[in-house]
C-alpha cells in the first residue's frame, strides 16, 4: 500500500498513480513512512495543512493482515488521502481497494444528523468534495465496533473510485469513478444548500454569490409587459445544477408566466397525503415559483432542496445527480409526493398526467403539425377525453435522446380538442349541423383531422351510399347532451374547443431547454430559457442561466413561416431558436385558460 499525499492527490484528481512500484504488503510501516514524509516534508508544509501536532508513526514492524480486514484502526482498504486540515484534526477517505494503515484518532466535530440521501460535503485541502450519501453502515470486520461508514455518489467523477463496491462487495450502484467510502463523521452537510449564507460564506460563493430568499405567500405569474422585459437577460430564470435541465426547463415552463399549476401551491394536507406533503410544497412554493416570479432567478440550491425530497420520498432513483427526463420528474413531484388530481381522464378509464402520441410514420408528411399528430393518435388508440383539461402535456414521437419519427414537428400554437373530448357537441363535416354519429374509417376522406369522421344522420347514410365507403363496420352512435340537443336547432356554428400553446421543452445531445409564452393570447412574446447557457469556472464553477427574448419566433410557426420551412430542407440553413423549437421539442404543454378559472 502506498501513502498518497495531498498534493499528489490534487494535482491528479484524487487519482491513484499507477506510476508508483507494488510492494509486497508485508512491511516496516515506520520506515515507509519516515521515508515519504522527508521526502515530502517541504512541500507538505508549504502546503498550510499542518496538523499543529506531530504524526504518530509506529516503528514496530507491520503484523500481516488478511484483505478486507482490519488493523487496530482501520478500513481494509488504502486511504485515498490521510492529513490534518483546518477544523478537522484527521481526514480519513477511502475508496476500494487492499491494504491496511494505522490512522491516529483525532478530536472531531459531533456527529450531525445525516442520513441517506443527505447532500454532503468532504473537504480536502480545504476544497469541498460534494455528493450524496447512498449507503450508511458498518464495513465487516472492522474492530472498532459502533463506527458508521458512509457510501457517497460524489457529484464529479475520480480515478479511483468505484461503482458503488468496497472490498468487492456492492453496497450501491452508481457511475463508475463516483462512489466514495468514508468515515460518516468526515461528511458534513453540504454548505451550500444551509439557510444561513452568513454563516456559510462558501453558500453564496459556490453559486455565484446571487441573492435567493425565499419568498412567503402568494405570487402571480409575470403578465405585464415591464415585468417580462426584465426576465430577458443573464441569470434569470432557474440556475442549473448537476444533470437538473430535465427539471429547470420543466419547472420555468410550469410557473413563469402561467398559473394553470398553481394548484399545487396551495391545496391543503390531507390525511391521504406523505407527512412530508407540507414541506416539499412550502419549498416548491416559497423557495422556487415564489422567488422565480418576485426575483427572477432561483439558486442552484433552491432547486437541489427539492430534488434531494423527490430522490427521498418517491420511487424514482437519481433526481440528485443523474441525467432525467421531464416525464419522470412529472411523475415523481405531480403523482407521488403531492397526489395531484391527474390533469388527464379518459374514456378508457386510465388517468394520466401527460399524454404520449403513438402514430404509424406517414412517409407523405415532411412537416407534421402537433394537431395532424394529436389526431391521428387519438384515432388509432380509439379513446376520448372524459372533459377538457386545463392543461394538456403532449410527448412528441421520440424515444431515447437519439431517435425522432419525424425530423421536424411544427408546434401547433392553438390543438383543436373539439373531436376528443367524450360526449361533446361536435358539428357534422359535410352540412355543419350537430353530428350524431363518427366513422373512424372516414378519416381523411371529406376533409382532414378527426373533424372529418363526424356526420349527421342524414349526411352520414349519404357518404356510405357510396360503394367505396358502404362496407365501413366502424360507425358508432354519439351521445349528445340533452340540453344542448334541444337548443341545436337554433343554435348557429357548433362551438368548438381549443387550447392554446404555453410551452414547448426541447432536448438536444441530452440537454433540455424550453421555449415559453410571455403570457396568454397570440399577441403575447416568446422567451427561450436555458439553465445551462453560460458557465463561470470549471469542474467547482457555476452555471449563468439565461433568458432570451424570441420576437420573431411566429414567423416561422404561423402559416407563412410553414411555407417557407418546406423551401427549406437543410436544417442547418434555420436561424438557432427557431431550428431548436422545431427539430429539437419534446413536450409541448397546452392550457385552457377558460377551464383553468374553474379548476
Amino acid at each position: 500500500m502506498h501513502l498518497f499525499l495531498l498534493h499528489q492527490l490534487i494535482d491528479a484528481g484524487l487519482s491513484c498513480d499507477s506510476g508508483h512500484e507494488h510492494k509486497p504488503r508485508q512491511r516496516d510501516k515506520g520506515k515507509i513512512l519516515n521515508r515519504n514524509m522527508e521526502k515530502k516534508n517541504n512541500k507538505w508544509k508549504s502546503s498550510g495543512c499542518s496538523s499543529g501536532r506531530p504524526l504518530q508513526v509506529n516503528s514496530e514492524p507491520e503484523q500481516t493482515h488478511p484483505v478486507g480486514s482490519f488493523g487496530d484502526s482501520d478500513f481494509p482498504v488504502h486511504p485515498l488521502c490521510h492529513l490534518s486540515l483546518h477544523g478537522i484534526d484527521q481526514l480519513e477517505v477511502v475508496s476500494d481497494g487492499d491494504g491496511v494503515y494505522d490512522t491516529p484518532e483525532g478530536s472531531l466535530d459531533g456527529e450531525e444528523d445525516l442520513d441517506i440521501g443527505s447532500m454532503v460535503e468532504v473537504v480536502i485541502k480545504e476544497v469541498p468534495r460534494f455528493g450524496v450519501i447512498r449507503w450508511i453502515g458498518s464495513i465487516p470486520g472492522d474492530k472498532k465496533d459502533g463506527r458508521k461508514a458512509a457510501g457517497v455518489e460524489m457529484e464529479d467523477s475520480e480515478d479511483g473510485l468505484s461503482d458503488g463496491t468496497f472490498s468487492g462487495k456492492r453496497y450501491f450502484s452508481c457511475a463508475p469513478g463516483k462512489a466514495l467510502f468514508v468515515l460518516l463523521r468526515m461528511c458534513h452537510k453540504d454548505s451550500r444548500f444551509l439557510e444561513s449564507v452568513s454563516s456559510n460564506p462558501r453558500a453564496s460563493l459556490a453559486f455565484g454569490s446571487m441573492d435567493c430568499q425565499p419568498v412567503g405567500g402568494s405570487v402571480a405569474p409575470l403578465s405585464a409587459p415591464d415585468d417580462v422585459r426584465a426576465m430577458f437577460g443573464k441569470n434569470r430564470g432557474i440556475q442549473g445544477h448537476q444533470n437538473s435541465c430535465y427539471l429547470d426547463a420543466t419547472l420555468f415552463s410550469m410557473f413563469a408566466f402561467t398559473s394553470v399549476f398553481d394548484n399545487l401551491l396551495f391545496r391543503p394536507q390531507t390525511a391521504h397525503d406523505i407527512k412530508e406533503y407540507n414541506e416539499v410544497q412550502r419549498v416548491l412554493r416559497e423557495e422556487i415559483v415564489n422567488p422565480l416570479r418576485a426575483n427572477l432567478f432561483v439558486r442552484a440550491d433552491r432547486i437541489m432542496k427539492l430534488r434531494t425530497m423527490l430522490d427521498h420520498l418517491s420511487s424514482v432513483r437519481g433526481l440528485t445527480t443523474e441525467e432525467k427526463d421531464p416525464e419522470e420528474f412529472l411523475h415523481s413531484l405531480l403523482a407521488q409526493i403531492l397526489q395531484a388530481e391527474p390533469l388527464l381522464q379518459l374514456s378508457s378509464g386510465q388517468e394520466a398526467y401527460h399524454y404520449q402520441l403513438f402514430v404509424d410514420k406517414d412517409e407523405k408528411l415532411n412537416l407534421p403539425s402537433v394537431q395532424t399528430l394529436f389526431d391521428q393518435s387519438f384515432l388509432t388508440s380509439d379513446i376520448k377525453l372524459k372533459q377538457v383539461p386545463s392543461c394538456l402535456i403532449i410527448q412528441m414521437p421520440r424515444f431515447g435522446k437519439d431517435y425522432k419519427m419525424y425530423p421536424r414537428i411544427l408546434p401547433s400554437m392553438v390543438l383543436d380538442v373539439t373531436d376528443v373530448i367524450e360526449d361533446s357537441p361536435r358539428q357534422c363535416i359535410i352540412c355543419g349541423k350537430l353530428a350524431e354519429y363518427e366513422c373512424r374509417e372516414c378519416f381523411g376522406q371529406c376533409g382532414s383531422g378527426l373533424e372529418s369522421i363526424a356526420f349527421c344522420a342524414k349526411c352520414m347514410d349519404k357518404v356510405h351510399s357510396h360503394k367505396k365507403r358502404g362496407a365501413h363496420a366502424s360507425t358508432r352512435r354519439l351521445k349528445v347532451p340533452p340540453d344542448f340537443q334541444m337548443l341545436a336547432d337554433h343554435c348557429g356554428t357548433i362551438p368548438r374547443v381549443y387550447m392554446e400553446l404555453f410551452a414547448v421543452v426541447c432536448i438536444e445531445t441530452s440537454h433540455y431547454v424550453a421555449f415559453t409564452r410571455c403570457g396568454s393570447g397570440a399577441d403575447a412574446t416568446w422567451c427561450f430559457f436555458d439553465s445551462m447557457a453560460d458557465r463561470k469556472g470549471e469542474q467547482h464553477g457555476y452555471n449563468i442561466p439565461t433568458v432570451v427574448e424570441c420576437g420573431d419566433l411566429m414567423q416561422w410557426v404561423g402559416d407563412e413561416g410553414s411555407q417557407m420551412l418546406h423551401a427549406v430542407t437543410d436544417n442547418k440553413a434555420l436561424p438557432d431558436l427557431p431550428r431548436r423549437l422545431l427539430c429539437d421539442a419534446y413536450m409541448c404543454f397546452y392550457q385552457s385558460p377558460k377551464v383553468m378559472m374553474y379548476r
